[in-house]
């Protein structure tokens, strides 16, 4: 059976916590990236793992990459297009959670049945 996939959009996950990630957007990234790794190996409260993670880089932390559990795919242009081709291409046959707080791509993915999350579900503040 195909594990349920869940998409991140990085730049509005990094951005939802003023860290200092805009002084190293691609650490910043990678830093969110490895804390993926255990989310796709146990998964999260209301969405059991294993699960395929794939998260959507963009700007400068289009160069971050892939790990074991965690797949990291660069926006060649808006990160959010990005993430809809994904869930359109990719989620056809199984269940698809988006992590974001942003509206207008909030909308975009549950209209292709993704469930959506925000950012503090998979980010300590």
């Amino acid at each position: 059976m195909t594990p349920p996939l869940l998409v991140v959009d990085a730049a509005n996950v990094v951005g939802s916590v003023p860290d200092g990630w805009w002084r190293d957007r691609a650490g910043a990234a990678a830093r969110l990236r490895d804390d993926l790794a255990t989310v796709a190996e146990q998964g999260l409260p209301t969405l059991p793992g294993p699960l395929d993670v794939v998260l959507v880089v963009e700007g400068k932390a289009r160069h971050v990459e892939s790990i074991p559990g965690v797949r990291v795919v660069p926006a060649p242009g808006d990160g959010d297009d990005t993430i809809v081709e994904v869930v359109r291409t990719e989620s056809t046959d199984r269940p698809c959670t988006v992590i974001t707080a942003d509206r207008a791509l909030r909308a975009r993915v549950t209209a292709l049945n993704a469930t959506v999350l925000g950012p503090r579900t998979i980010r300590r503040p």
